[in-house]
């Protein structure tokens, strides 16, 4: 008899659940957000030019969100982003108040690592990416090399960061593959060290995105003559810099095209978004319409106008194809990467 009766109740407990559990998934995307708090993980530190971005955008998101819930966010730094990656994809919260602002190179270095680090961008689901990024080389008014030309003939010494960061990577594969005569000097800590460097005399030139070459001192040294702006690195002329040659056009190889193609292509995700994996779709598509429609409000551009940043909509699907071309790479290109980002 009492048997018969712990099995009367689990069986009353086991529909229960799915009852519950079929109100919970019944319920719309804005009865679901109203009231709820949404987290926004940002996987830089504060005060960066990422959480720039992310502290902009979170009022908007809001306001396109269905219910309205608040969004806060939740600082993550950490090896280059990958932290707040991989808690993004095993995140226990797959109901859609979980997201995060990424980094670009998240969609690559799970490709070329040997380390397990515990991220896959092809599991996540893309929301977008807020802008598409070019980078720029820049010399200082007195280096050798004024034209590109000059970048094939003329040695010069750039400064760079840590040794897997663009700024080094880039100017190591055009050293490399079109016969660049640049002394790359790593190891400064930052962006502003760099310049100070140029204005030093340590260095002649670096590697910088376009977005930092048009504000702060590259902005004034710029329109003061003090830096010649001799190439950029993006599969797409920016067009910002629209008479600046595209490195691109002057690599005719195939292998080596392709390799630039790789190491250039995830800059059109300057500023990606993801959801965790198994996001209800109903909620995934509400999550990618809001990030669409926020990233278009005309308010949220002028604001970071103001700021000297800027809004180049990369939409979900746009990412994802971007990730699948990632990971369609011919075996041999991900070695020759592999090769370049190892120290020797």
């Amino acid at each position: 008899m009492t048997t018969r009766r712990n099995l009367t109740k689990a069986a009353v407990a086991v529909v229960l659940t799915m009852m519950t559990a079929q109100v919970t998934h019944a319920q719309t995307p804005a009865e679901f957000y109203k009231g709820k708090n949404v987290t926004l993980i940002v996987s830089a530190a504060p005060g960066g030019g990422a959480d720039l971005y992310a502290r902009a955008f979170i009022k908007y998101f809001s306001k396109y969100l269905p219910g309205k819930p608040n969004v806060v966010i939740s600082n993550l730094p950490g090896a280059g982003g990958l932290t707040a990656a991989a808690q993004l994809q095993n995140s226990e919260a797959r109901d859609g108040t979980v997201v995060a602002m990424l980094q670009r190179n998240n969609l690559y270095l799970p490709l070329v690592s040997d380390d397990n680090i515990g991220f896959d961008p092809r599991k996540v689901s893309w929301l977008g990416s807020l802008n598409k990024e070019t980078y720029a080389l820049a010399t200082w008014q007195n280096a050798p090399v004024k034209k590109i030309d000059d970048l094939f003939a003329k040695a010069l010494t750039i400064g760079a960061t840590s040794f897997n960061n663009e700024n080094r990577t880039f100017p190591a594969i055009i050293n490399q593959f079109l016969g660049g005569k640049m002394d790359i000097v790593a190891g400064y800590k930052g962006n502003d060290e760099i310049a100070l460097a140029m204005e030093r005399g340590e260095v002649q030139g670096r590697f910088l995105t376009v977005t930092s070459l048009l504000s702060g001192n590259d902005a004034s040294w710029l329109k003061d003559g003090k830096i010649n702006v001799i190439a950029q690195m993006g599969v797409e002329r920016n067009p910002a810099i629209p008479n600046v040659p595209l490195i691109l056009d002057y690599v005719k190889d195939q292998k080596a095209k392709e390799l630039f193609e790789f190491m250039f292509l995830p800059l059109q995700t300057g500023r990606p978004f993801a959801a965790p994996p198994e996001v209800p779709a109903d909620r995934l598509e509400a999550l990618r319409k809001a990030f669409v429609d926020a990233a278009s409000d005309p308010e949220f551009k002028a604001e970071l106008t103001k700021q000297n940043a800027t809004v180049e909509l990369v939409d979900g699907k746009q990412a994802e194809a971007i990730v699948k071309t990632l990971y369609a790479t011919p075996a041999e290109t991900i070695k020759s990467v592999k090769a370049l980002l190892k120290p020797q």
